[in-house]
């Protein structure tokens, strides 16, 4: 059965963006250094990417203004706003839970919950992240936009793999 993966960077004191929502500060402690991290091989296992319409407004407007990164990959954007979908991009609004319950029973491969925090956070309180592909950034930021939110109970996970590369520690955990 196909898994439900959060792949994400967070700083080392747990936020996905920062005070001004900027991601500027994703690279390891050698910011010339090409980092070797697992979304190459990530990248192999998925078919499908889920994301908030922050993180796709962010990845349009400012990292890939160009062309959609994800091209080749069944896009959707859980979103309230109403948009026409493209043959890259669909727009939905609807439940996140629900969206990501009727992907996985479908054939083919993981699928990747990209961000935001609320996003996660909501599959995350209905229990249907199989695993968590964290990368640890080597900064404080003190503020920001925190990927996990308050939780009504704890979630146990079991490590799976680390990886350090640039200053930057890669955690994979499943659910146990």
């Amino acid at each position: 059965m196909k898994k439900v993966i959060l792949f994400i960077a967070i700083s080392l004191d747990g936020y996905i963006a920062d005070g001004n929502r900027q991601v500027d500060w994703l690279n390891g402690q050698d910011p010339t250094s090409i980092p070797d991290s697992n979304y190459d091989e990530f990248m192999k296992t998925i078919d499908t990417v889920v994301l908030g319409w922050n993180t796709y407004h962010q990845i349009v407007t400012e990292l890939s203004p160009n062309q959609w990164v994800y091209n080749g990959i069944s896009s959707f954007v859980v979103t309230h706003k109403k948009l026409i979908s493209t043959s890259e991009i669909q727009f939905v609004n609807e439940n996140p839970c629900e969206l990501v319950t009727r992907l996985k029973q479908q054939r083919g491969k993981n699928i990747w919950i990209c961000g935001g925090a609320n996003l996660a956070q909501q599959l995350i309180r209905e229990n249907l992240i199989d695993q968590f592909y964290i990368s640890v950034i080597p900064i404080l930021l003190g503020k920001g936009v925190p990927l996990f939110g308050q939780m009504e109970q704890a979630l146990p996970l079991k490590l799976i793999k680390t990886q350090t590369s640039n200053g930057i520690t890669g955690l994979i955990y499943e659910r146990r």
